[in-house]
Formats: structure tokens, sequence, C-alpha cells
């Protein structure tokens, strides 16, 4: 079984940055391919990026494409999703995801994924 935990959600301007991370407790999960999803009160579940085991190939939403990156480092065991010139629309709580397989036509699907964190809020004011 694998726990994730998400951190560093919170308060910023719109124009603001912010960077989340996401971290298992129990093992590693250095052979998990990785997903960023996020979900804005009243609205349905949204992907927003992933990222497979190595790091080497990544895959974003239009809606954050050039704006966020997702990136991992897993000598440190953790996924970060770091999110420059952020909006207002991008206020939600964002959750971290993992699954063993990397798969660009399934990792928007949030029901393939095996593991998910507690989610972090982020709120980007105008």
């Amino acid at each position: 079984q694998v726990q994730l935990g998400e951190s560093g959600g919170g308060l910023v301007q719109a124009g603001g940055s912010l960077r989340l991370s996401c971290a298992p407790s129990g093992r590693t999960f250095g052979n998990y391919a990785v997903g960023w999803f996020r979900r804005a009160p009243g609205k349905e579940s949204e992907f927003v990026a992933a990222i497979n085991w190595s790091g080497g190939s990544t895959y974003y939403a239009d809606s954050v494409k050039g704006r966020f990156t997702c990136s991992r480092d897993n000598a440190k065991n953790t996924v970060y999703l770091q999110m420059n010139s952020l909006k207002p629309e991008d206020t939600a709580v964002y959750y971290c995801a993992a699954r063993p397989a990397y798969d660009l036509a399934t990792m928007p699907l949030d029901d393939s994924y095996n593991y998910w964190g507690q989610g972090a809020q982020v709120t980007v004011s105008s």
C-alpha cells in the first residue's frame, strides 16, 4: 500500500508561484508514474499534469501548459509541481496520485490511479 502526502499549498496573489510536493509514506514510489489533479468547488476533478517513473516524460493539460512544470527527484522520493503565473481560476484542491504504468492515453483518467494523497489547497487571489 502506498500512502501519498501533498505539501506546499497556500494563498498567493495572481501572477505568483507555488510549488507542491508529493511524497509517499511507507515505501518508495520510484517505479510509479504520478499524476496531478485538481478539484475546484462545485466542479469535477480535472487532470493537471503527469510524469513517468524516471521523470523523462511529462504531460500537461492545455490549461496549465507553459505555466506548470512537473518534475521528480527519486533520490528524495518526491514529485513536484511548480506552478508559475498563477491565475484565480487555478484555485482548487490539488491531489497527487500514483499508478504503476505511464500511458499517455489514460494518464488524464482519475479512475486509472491506484493511490491518492489527501490534497493541498491552492488559493489564488485576484
